[in-house]
């Protein structure tokens, strides 16, 4: 043994393994042992390695659980060795075996040390490869939505969300006014088709004045006058003198089964006709909770008859009044009471109602939505083969009502253009059986199969009938085999997540053609089922209608994004054809006078209530009173439709202009043009108290005489001046006539019909109530019109009552008195109860 080696005063040099990375031992900069360490990640070393004859011990808490459950076991282990031995040997003793016995453990943690990189290299990578999703992510929301803004002081503001989407497709459009955004199918994408109207005006009524603004201010004040007259107070307690006469009631009953039923499978109907005989022989206490819910069940009924009861919907202020007395009856604070199926009919049909009469209806797709809920709460969701103690019933009760508040959801939502509120994987409730009423209904003393009856013997469940047999549930349940495609469409038009290429519409339009062709055979072979067994009437010429009317809607709304884009490239022309003569199909099935000749025609087959017509007749004619008696998509589909043909015929004008021969257009487009213009004349002949409607399609009238005449830019803004003050006039003259009404008729139009409390008293247009009318209407000497523009307010909705739900009005801005605009001009504004 050599000198140095037996002395014990020299030190020998322990060789200390390298725990730095390779980055920082060639810089000399201290590691913190980390995988990344802290220099690589401030320094963006893709890599961070260690030298692999090198162990890694932790640098930070060896001994904590949780970076020693990072490591393998053999690290760990010699982890807490390590840290034993600094605890317990001071530095200046540390002696040489001991650095031995490290570099000699080195050969055998190799393979942990590989394996703990390779770990540590599958972590950064996936750190990595989750960045740059995030940052696409970002650009796309970002980058590729641009807003076009529109202000004028005709039609206000409002923004166009345009959103690019990849491979050169059409940009997906949406509308956004004050806090709400509107989705594809929302009926104003095509109305802002005819801005440029209200553009080419503007700067020509800034010049002039117009009695076009005096008219409108005056429809206004004279549409608040008659909302006052006609709605009840709000709350409206449920009464029972508020119910017509019998044989009124028996004809509106009639007119919902005939309608509503048909569609919407909402009443077990033997079971309703047992209430309605026991409500007119007053069987029932009136202060019970089941009482009051079958009386209201009645008046919600007699509500929704009454919109197509007649040509006026005389029985207007009625139906408003069952409509009040129904939202405060379901405002009361019972819901515990009211934990049953009978609740969710009366919810059912009072959002029917709601939509028809015209109450609240923009704020559809949020009640919607509560229904939806509220019926998930209660189970019907799931099917009632999953639930205990169901009869057959009760389970198909169960099933239809779930069926018709997925019909709702979807219309909701495609009226006001917001996602759709629920989709399949959120039930399993199955489609409802093919029965009839009668089969359902309970023998005395049993059970209806849901167990042993009294005597202990099991009832045998009712067998539905054989499929392409005729039902009362045959147009519900062949809805509902198309109702998975329709929920496609309606998600690839509002959901933000779809993408909605051009190929999925095709692809979808042949589906939806497909579908709707097995539909068309299957209603048929019932039909004639019906024929052959000599059973109950099949199919009603207003449930055909109406099924057409719907599934054609759906189409309309699939090619609509990619209409304005086929009116400039030929790639989306079968888009622009689809559009065209799918519209034209709707608006025969709503205005059955296609030609304006025939207008008079129409007009005297439906002045009759519904039992002094022919059963046909009759039944072709409930879809055109719905349409112009009532509000909705009923009423707004139609009008999209007409739109849609108006920018069809100007953009061929428009084409035509350039050739030297004579400009030829289609007749029956032209037609359906100037139909649309009286129809809505016609809808505020029978109540309907905004003209906006009015207005736009008479504009649009002259805007397309004015292209067929050849006027030039400023002979066609004078052209379009000039056919708004007619048309203001025309509508002013109609509305004076409906508040002329009252002064003569009192109160309730439906007094002389035998209604009794309906209404408070007539109305003297030369008391308090027409002095208010008389100071308002004064408000509309100057012709210029308010600051915001007269075309402020336009509402082709046609509905929300202002008295209730909030709007404009007479205000008093120290000392100045002006009339307040209550929203923009073609969208209805924010609501509450």
């Amino acid at each position: 043994m050599s000198e140095s080696a037996s002395d014990p005063r020299v030190k020998h040099r322990r060789r200390r393994p390298a725990v730095s990375c390779t980055l920082c031992r060639k810089r000399k900069i201290r590691c913190n042992r980390d995988s990344p360490c802290s220099n690589c990640v401030r320094s963006k070393n893709p890599t961070c390695v260690y030298d692999a004859s090198v162990q890694l011990p932790p640098r930070h808490s060896p001994d904590s659980p949780s970076q020693l459950l990072l490591l393998p076991s053999s690290l760990a282990g010699r982890s807490r060795s390590n840290s034993s031995i600094h605890s317990e040997t001071s530095p200046g003793s540390t002696s040489h075996a001991n650095s031995l016995q490290l570099l000699s453990s080195n050969s055998s943690s190799n393979r942990d040390f590989e394996l703990e990189k390779l770990r540590s290299k599958v972590r950064q990578l996936e750190h990595q490869k989750s960045l740059p999703t995030q940052t696409e992510s970002s650009s796309l929301v970002a980058v590729k939505q641009s807003t076009e803004t529109t202000t004028s002081e005709l039609a206000g503001t409002f923004h166009v969300q345009h959103e690019s989407r990849p491979n050169d497709q059409p940009s997906r459009s949406r509308i956004v006014h004050d806090t709400r955004v509107f989705g594809q199918s929302h009926w104003s994408n095509g109305i802002i088709q005819f801005r440029d109207i209200f553009q080419a005006m503007e700067p020509n009524l800034r010049q002039q004045p117009s009695q076009a603004a005096a008219s409108l201010q005056k429809c206004e004040s004279l549409g608040r006058f008659i909302k006052t007259q006609r709605l009840p107070p709000w709350p409206t307690p449920l009464t029972s003198d508020s119910i017509p006469e019998r044989s009124i009631a028996d004809q509106l009953v009639e007119c919902y089964l005939q309608s509503t039923e048909t569609i919407y499978r909402i009443l077990h109907i033997p079971t309703f006709q047992k209430e309605y005989e026991s409500v007119w022989k007053s069987e029932y206490n009136n202060d019970t909770e089941r009482a009051r819910a079958i009386q209201v069940q009645l008046k919600l009924v007699l509500a929704i008859g009454a919109v197509s009861y007649d040509e006026s919907f005389s029985l207007r202020p009625s139906a408003l009044r069952w409509v009040y007395e129904a939202e405060t009856w379901a405002a009361e604070p019972n819901m515990k009471l009211r934990d049953n199926m009978r609740y969710i009919q009366n919810s059912i049909l009072l959002l029917i109602a709601r939509e028809l009469a015209g109450v609240g209806g923009d704020l559809m797709w949020v009640s919607t939505g509560s229904l939806v809920r509220t019926a998930m709460y209660m189970g019907l969701h799931r099917d009632p083969a999953r639930l205990p103690n169901r009869s057959a019933l009760d389970g198909e009760i169960h099933r239809r009502l779930w069926n018709t508040i997925l019909e709702l959801s979807l219309s909701a939502s495609m009226s006001s253009g917001g996602p759709v509120l629920i989709s399949l994987g959120d039930f399993d409730t199955v489609p409802p059986g093919n029965f009839d009423d009668d089969q359902l209904i309970i023998p005395a003393g049993s059970n209806g199969g849901a167990g042993p009856d009294q005597a202990g013997h099991h009832q045998q469940r009712p067998l539905p009938r054989l499929e392409g047999t005729w039902t009362e549930t045959s147009v519900a349940l062949a809805l509902r085999h198309t109702f998975p495609l329709r929920l496609a469409i309606a998600k690839i038009l509002n959901d933000l997540s779809a993408s909605g290429t051009y190929e999925e519409t095709l692809k979808l339009d042949a589906e939806l053609r497909s579908t709707y062709k097995v539909l068309c055979q299957t209603l048929q072979s019932c039909q004639e089922s019906s024929k052959t067994s000599g059973g109950k009437a099949g199919l009603s010429q207003f449930a055909s209608g109406w099924v057409d009317f719907h599934m054609q809607r759906f189409l309309l709304a699939l090619h609509s994004p990619f209409f304005g884009p086929g009116l400039k490239e030929t790639t989306y022309a079968f888009s622009r054809k689809v559009v065209v003569e799918t519209s034209v199909k709707i608006w025969r099935a709503a205005y059955p006078g296609v030609s304006s000749s025939s207008a008079s025609q129409m007009s005297l087959d439906m002045t009759s209530p519904p039992d002094q017509n022919d059963s046909n007749r009759q039944q072709v004619n409930l879809l055109a009173r719905l349409a112009i008696c009532g509000s909705g998509s009923i009423r707004t589909v139609p009008l999209l439709a007409a739109v849609s043909i108006a920018t069809e015929l100007r953009t061929q004008l428009q084409e035509e202009s350039t050739s030297l021969g004579p400009v030829s257009i289609r007749p029956d487009l032209l037609a359906v043009v100037h139909d649309a213009k009286a129809w809505t004349r016609k809808c505020l002949s029978v109540g309907e108290t905004n003209v906006k409607a009015a207005m736009l399609y008479s504009l649009i009238a002259a805007q397309i005489d004015g292209l067929i005449q050849g006027l030039g830019k400023e002979d066609l803004a004078q052209f379009l001046i000039r056919a708004s003050e007619k048309a203001g006039a025309e509508v002013l003259a109609i509305l004076e006539q409906t508040a002329a009404g009252f002064s003569r008729e009192g109160y309730s139009t439906g007094i002389s019909s035998g209604i009794s409390g309906a209404g408070t008293g007539s109305v003297d247009m030369n008391g308090a109530a027409g002095a208010l009318y008389l100071d308002e209407m004064s408000l509309g000497s100057d012709v210029n019109g308010p600051s915001g523009g007269f075309m402020e307010g336009w509402d082709f909705m046609y509905q929300m009552p202002e008295t209730i739900f909030g709007g404009g009005g007479v205000v008093d801005d120290g000392g100045m008195m002006h009339v307040e605009p209550t929203m923009g001009w073609m969208f209805p504004q924010e609501t509450q109860h």
